[in-house]
């Protein structure tokens, strides 16, 4: 959990606020955040990366505020599910844990990362863009094919009541136990 924290929050906060200093000081800037599609929502076993990312979106979102008396830009880049290894790395670390693995609630050497994966020449080609200030909006989903997907995933807990599904295994679980690593989105 820690290392989670200090590779994907501690360590670009404490980067970027030099850096914004000195973007302060010359009068303009542009910070570009990469957060994941995790920040704006969260599946099944990825609880700490996600949360790691709803930081990122909480510290951008407040520098957007506090920077922009400063003609700072602030962006997020919020990549989906892309075909990079990482996903599936994710789903090895239990192999590190060190634990009863008699305990575990789950058979983890049988899960794969629940979805298909995208190329990720898309998410290159955005980050980029807002990088290089072609892309003018400060939250930057790709692949663009999930916004609406993820925008109804974020009303999810609003209407969800506790007692919805108890007793049954979560659909993202299901799909955890049929996917195969490194499994490409068909076209």
């Amino acid at each position: 959990m820690r290392h989670q924290f200090e590779v994907n929050v501690t360590g670009p906060l404490l980067l970027t606020q030099g850096i914004a200093k000195q973007m302060i000081k010359r009068g303009a800037g542009r910070i570009v955040w990469v957060s994941s599609r995790e920040g704006l929502n969260v599946n099944p076993f990825t609880g700490i990366y996600s949360a790691s990312k709803h930081a990122v979106e909480a510290i951008a979102e407040t520098m957007a505020y506090e920077l922009q008396e400063y003609n700072i830009e602030v962006a997020t880049v919020n990549p989906g599910p892309f075909l990079t290894g990482f996903n599936d790395r994710m789903f090895q670390t239990w192999e590190s844990w060190e634990d009863d693995p008699s305990e575990r609630l789950f058979d983890y050497s049988e899960l794969a990362f629940p979805r298909a994966q995208f190329d990720p020449e898309a998410v290159f080609a955005t980050l980029t863009a807002v990088a290089a200030g072609e892309v003018r909006s400060f939250r930057n989903l790709e692949p663009t094919s999930m916004i609406d997907e993820t925008r109804h995933l974020q009303q999810v807990p609003w209407e969800r009541k506790v007692t919805d599904g108890l007793g049954t295994r979560h659909e993202a679980i299901k799909n955890a136990y049929k996917m195969q690593p490194e499994t490409p989105v068909s076209i």
